[in-house]
């Protein structure tokens, strides 16, 4: 039996990568799901279409997170079509490095009104929104939270918050909700791939402090996400789990 069967599932930022293998999995576990994106309609659509061809059911979304009115209308939608959300995911992210000379205030906040600003809107708008039942809302986070790499401080830095906002709202929210966080070490993403290009270096390196001897592809964290989602989970709140293969950098 599926385990999420008879429950709503937002993600945002779903249209690609971790978030488009996140919502499929959801799908398949019988989630209804709202796939989230600002800025790619087809690719979205693309996820959509493939939830469906599996037997599923899903819509799209277009609503940047960063802003308030956005995320309303975000739950609105999500309430038009399939009712009120059980579940949501907060994956919108934006990723890349910020070497210390090239930090200036713009790049700051494009990171954290996404990464961290982000997640509190969604989560904020969604809490407020659960009726009666338990919700669930699941940050995904990053290993590099813990160990942040030369050049990626403010990345590691929203990540870092993600963390302390799991366990701060888990203790705030009380019952209502369990917030939980799933922290993926190198992921193969189309973003990894435009980031790195043919340099495999990076990846080698995430290889040889991994005790899994491989570098992580998107299903690997959607199936931890789907785990966090379902009952299976429902002694779990506050927490990060490391879904990275073990890597230690």
């Amino acid at each position: 039996m599926a385990k999420l069967n008879g429950k709503v599932a937002v993600v945002t930022g779903a249209s690609k990568g971790i978030g488009a293998s996140i919502a499929k999995h959801l799908a398949a576990e019988g989630a209804k799901v709202v796939v989230n994106y600002s800025s790619s309609p087809a690719a979205a659509d693309k996820v959509v279409q493939e939830i469906k061809k599996a037997g599923g059911q899903a819509v799209a979304v277009k609503a940047d997170v960063s802003k308030a009115d956005q995320v309303k209308h975000l739950f609105n939608e999500t309430e038009k079509a399939f009712g009120t959300a059980h579940i949501l995911v907060n994956n919108a992210g934006v990723f890349g490095p910020t070497p210390l000379g090239t930090i200036e205030a713009s790049s700051f906040y494009k990171y954290f009104d996404l990464n961290v600003l982000g997640l509190l809107l969604s989560t904020q708008e969604a809490v407020g929104r659960f009726n009666g039942t338990q919700g669930v809302v699941i940050n995904v986070s990053s290993t590099v939270a813990l160990t942040p790499g030369p050049g990626m401080s403010v990345y590691s830095a929203t990540k870092a918050a993600v963390d302390n906002l799991t366990r701060g709202l888990a203790l705030e929210v009380g019952p209502k909700a369990r917030i939980v966080g799933v922290a993926p070490g190198l992921t193969i993403t189309e973003g990894v791939k435009d980031m790195f290009g043919e340099d495999r270096s990076f990846e080698n390196l995430a290889i040889s402090r991994t005790p899994l001897a491989r570098v992580g592809q998107p299903a690997d964290i959607a199936k931890v996400v789907a785990f966090l989602a379902s009952d299976d989970a429902g002694w779990i709140s506050g927490e990060t789990v490391q879904a990275g293969g073990g890597v230690r950098m």
